[in-house]
């Protein structure tokens, strides 16, 4: 499947092309554009795990292509064989990363296709694979479409609006989830202005929140994460908007590392915390926020800047790549459906029955 860019100087996320999966190399950005062929099913873990794709909605998309793409050897195998390789291969593609519910959402889908397929034989089996992931994408794109249009009207006119990490149109393969209403915004000419924390320890916010939205002509001003509340304290903040990697079923959250301190700051001084968040992203698997598993990724990453060492040489350190924030801190979920308010798990619930009751 083709999509068109949002942004003329930068290659889709994601495309499916000729049976080809190829990525925007995130890790290379914003001095480099940079796509990928993944070619086999350990380039597309590789992808996922080292941040070439990342971004929970395009890592389900990600994922649904990336099984296709484990499975091209295996296209001349029995049937029951080939799904017998898929089980396998997803469950191994689904280790990429913990966190983000996305990528198992995604896996799960695409081997509950292939156990319904009446395929009668691997090659057409394949086929309807592929299918699915399309239909991943599309939904995905649409997704992002719909939190813009139900989170616009959250932005007013001289507003100051605060982001973190990056829940952008590089996170999916559409307008964005945090950025979709600050992009909807901007388009029917509200003027307002984007705070974007620069998210250490890779610098997310800094290399693509600040770049994406620069790109789309956007007034954002680039921040230190422990700038936050002090901009906060000085009034300049009306909102704060974030994404999401999994949202449990009572409205904890889980998202890059930071937002949880963002949350207690707006509590604090008195400022609406949405969330912005796609029904591929809830987890009604998971209870609270207490269960959801918390990626740590390598120390290195906090110990040094760009290959070079900034830390003692033999210092300890930790590098949890995700915080959980309490629902009791969150003013609402703003949906492809609508804005969801507390009692979360109720609303939730109520307004993705189908979702839980499969769950």
């Amino acid at each position: 499947m083709d999509s068109q860019p949002l942004f003329p100087t930068l290659a889709p996320t994601i495309e499916w092309r000729d049976g080809k999966l190829l990525l925007l190399d995130q890790t290379r950005l914003p001095h480099e554009i940079v796509v990928e062929h993944v070619a086999d099913a350990a380039a597309v873990w590789r992808a996922i795990h080292e941040l070439r794709v990342r971004g929970a909605p395009a890592i389900g998309v990600a994922a649904g292509y990336g099984l296709c793409v484990a499975m091209q050897d295996a296209r001349a195998l029995p049937i029951a064989q080939f799904r017998a390789e898929l089980e396998k291969r997803a469950a191994w593609l689904d280790t990429a990363r913990p966190t983000a519910v996305n990528l198992s959402w995604s896996l799960r889908r695409m081997t509950k296709t292939a156990r319904e397929c009446n395929a009668q034989d691997a090659a057409a089996l394949y086929d309807a694979l592929v299918e699915e992931a399309v239909r991943i994408h599309r939904e995905d794109i649409a997704l992002c479409e719909g939190i813009g249009e139900h989170g616009m009207p959250l932005i007013a006119e001289g507003n100051g609006v605060l982001t973190h990490c990056n829940a952008g149109a590089l996170a999916t393969t559409g307008l964005g989830t945090a950025t979709a209403p600050i992009y909807a915004a901007h388009r029917a000419g509200i003027r307002f202005n984007v705070f974007a924390d620069e998210t250490r320890p890779l610098l997310q916010g800094a290399r693509l929140t600040a770049f994406e939205l620069q790109q789309a002509g956007v007034d954002v001003t680039l921040i230190m994460d422990g700038a936050a509340a002090s901009i906060m304290s000085q009034g300049l903040v009306d909102i704060v908007i974030v994404g999401t990697d999994r949202v449990a079923a009572n409205g904890d959250f889980a998202n890059k590392i930071g937002t949880l301190g963002l949350a207690i700051a707006a509590r604090h001084y008195g400022i609406p915390f949405y969330v912005a968040c796609p029904s591929s992203t809830l987890d009604f698997h998971t209870a609270t926020g207490h269960d959801i598993e918390i990626e740590e990724r390598s120390e290195t990453e906090v110990t040094h800047l760009a290959g070079r060492r900034i830390a003692p040489e033999n210092i300890k350190a930790r590098n949890p790549a995700f915080d959980v924030t309490p629902h009791a801190l969150v003013t609402g979920f703003v949906t492809e459906r609508g804005i969801v308010h507390a009692p979360f798990e109720r609303s939730l619930k109520r307004l993705f029955a189908a979702e839980c009751n499969a769950a």
